[in-house]
């Protein structure tokens, strides 16, 4: 039996419970009811050998939630950009998700966070897979508080792998929220102490990566350039156009050109280059150099052609990837 669900709509109030399972044997109803969940458009789902069935529970609000998603059979998709930051692992089974042709394996018991502002696609077979999601704006705000922020925008890179010395931390974080449902509920003052630790551990097991923006910005009259910014900062790895940042900042196309111009001395775009080549040097500092795929990072950073992109890297840092890469 399938108890049916209808995927929460953005701008929900954070404080509302979250308590669901969709379960079956139909393969098309899984397809169907697991891609609702996630918001996603069209899945696939199969037939393995044996009795089809899987079975996806979610309990917690919609600022924490944790989740189970099981299934004897094959599920593909693509996933889109959720509104949450998704932490997933692997209990049994096998799943890899395709990042702008790169793969990433999930391993069983490795706490793994999911492409935060990049769709991506997925296959996972006769899987049991644990996964936690965060709000962002909940994450934001408690890591404004815990953090020296200042006036940088939060990002989170996914490609990085977490330190080991942080599962215990994690597990124990979630094993505290588990508790607090149980004994007192999502509406309990139990709950919400332990979704800020959760939270707390979730920034020491993916520490954000800090983007310092150019001090000009901090003047008043730069105030509608700064959102356009930080949205690029945010949104770098999708596809941003000027009509974009005109929207997000309230100017007109001309005038967010002319802003960009008077403060950088550079078009909108190529503002945005400068800052997706910076995405890729700080990864590939951070790759091992045996099995780093400088392709598959450019790629995910929006370069698609690597012959210009790698012209482009080497105009502003003075070195090939190859070589930063061998650093």
């Amino acid at each position: 039996m399938t108890d049916t669900y209808e995927a929460p709509r953005a701008g929900g109030r954070a404080s509302e419970s979250v308590r669901f399972e969709v379960s079956g044997t139909d393969p098309e109803s899984a397809a169907r009811d697991l891609a609702a969940v996630h918001g996603a458009e069209q899945w696939s789902a199969q037939q393995t050998g044996g009795e089809f069935v899987y079975r996806y529970t979610a309990v917690g609000d919609t600022e924490i939630s944790i989740r189970r998603s099981q299934m004897r059979g094959v599920l593909r998709g693509a996933m889109p950009i959720s509104t949450d930051y998704i932490v997933a692992w692997m209990t049994s089974g096998s799943a890899h998700l395709d990042v702008a042709g790169q793969r990433v394996d999930l391993h069983r018991n490795v706490p793994t966070l999911l492409p935060c502002d990049t769709a991506f696609v997925f296959a996972a077979e006769d899987h049991d897979q644990r996964l936690v999601h965060l709000d962002r704006e909940l994450v934001h705000r408690i890591a404004g508080e815990q953090l020296d922020l200042g006036d940088r925008p939060l990002r989170f890179d996914h490609a990085r792998e977490p330190d080991k010395a942080m599962y215990g931390r994690w597990q124990g974080a979630l094993a505290a929220l588990s508790r607090a449902l149980r004994v007192g509920g999502p509406d309990s003052e139990t709950w919400t102490e332990a979704k800020s630790l959760a939270i707390a551990a979730f920034l020491e097991t993916f520490p954000p990566q800090l983007d310092d923006l150019p001090a000009e910005l901090a003047l008043p009259r730069n105030a509608r350039l700064r959102a356009a910014v930080e949205y690029v900062h945010a949104h770098a790895s999708e596809t941003v156009t000027i009509a974009d940042l005109a929207a997000v900042a309230g100017l007109s196309v001309r005038s967010v050109q002319e802003s960009f111009r008077r403060v950088f001395d550079v078009s909108p775009l190529t503002y945005l280059r400068d800052v997706r080549l910076d995405r890729v040097r700080s990864e590939l500092l951070g790759l091992d150099p045996q099995v780093g795929a400088i392709g598959g990072v450019a790629r995910r950073w929006g370069f698609a052609h690597l012959g210009r992109f790698s012209a482009s890297y080497a105009a502003r840092f003075g070195e090939y990837p190859k070589q930063t890469l061998r650093r």
